[in-house]
């Protein structure tokens, strides 16, 4: 099995806490590297920031191209055909990156953080990784695979709360997917915090201040 490359960056020394940050379909881990000066954490909230790089693979609808992807994206629909084979593929990969490279870091105090595809795998892993995990943040994404959440091995999802937003004219993934990822994982027993802002498949300045609030209600000591 291979391994993820990642850059990484600390917001303050010593971190006990760590985010680990999914790119969208296309993308890579350069993609979201500024959000950790946006964010603008206190120095009481250190926190090691991973930012992994998808794997280079052919994707369906962009006719076939490699690209970094999660996992293979065939169309763009409600009721798309998946593939479920490189959604579980990436997530092994991610908990392999998990385990070696935060392995000092308690598992509670772990997020998993991803915006589009990466934020679909991240809450794919929160539901079936086999680990337990401190929380999810989902922007701009939806729950892929919603047919196995009755199955997902774990369970401590009923005390792990998810930050989910999405934009009301977001013209990649449409508004009412994410509203419809957020009610199954809600009738699944999750923990969903849900916000909307009126923007397309991006983030604002409102998304990220609400979001700093959320991080730091979690891991600042």
């Amino acid at each position: 099995m291979q391994n993820l490359e990642y850059l990484e960056e600390l917001s303050g020394p010593n971190p006990d806490a760590a985010i680990v940050w999914l790119h969208g379909l296309g993308a890579d881990g350069y993609d979201f590297q500024p959000i950790v000066q946006q964010l603008n954490l206190p120095s009481d909230c250190a926190i090691h920031f991973l930012f992994p790089h998808a794997p280079v693979q052919p994707v369906t609808i962009n006719q076939g191209i490699a690209m970094n992807a999660w996992y293979d994206i065939r169309e763009l629909s409600l009721h798309a055909e998946e593939d479920q084979q490189g959604v579980f593929d990436s997530m092994r990969l991610l908990e392999s990156l998990i385990k070696s490279k935060l392995a000092h870091i308690d598992a509670k105090r772990i997020l998993l953080a991803g915006f589009s595809q990466g934020g679909a795998l991240t809450l794919h892993t929160l539901l079936h990784g086999s680990t337990a995990l401190g929380g999810a943040i989902a922007l701009s994404s939806y729950l892929p695979l919603r047919e196995l959440v009755s199955e997902a091995s774990n369970r401590e999802i009923q005390h792990t709360e998810i930050f989910m937003a999405h934009g009301t004219h977001d013209e990649v993934l449409p508004h009412e997917l994410g509203v419809l990822s957020k009610d199954v994982l809600v009738h699944a027993g999750a923990q969903v915090k849900w916000y909307e802002y009126s923007m397309g498949h991006e983030l604002c300045y409102e998304l990220i201040q609400d979001l700093r609030n959320w991080i730091l209600a979690r891991l600042r000591k």
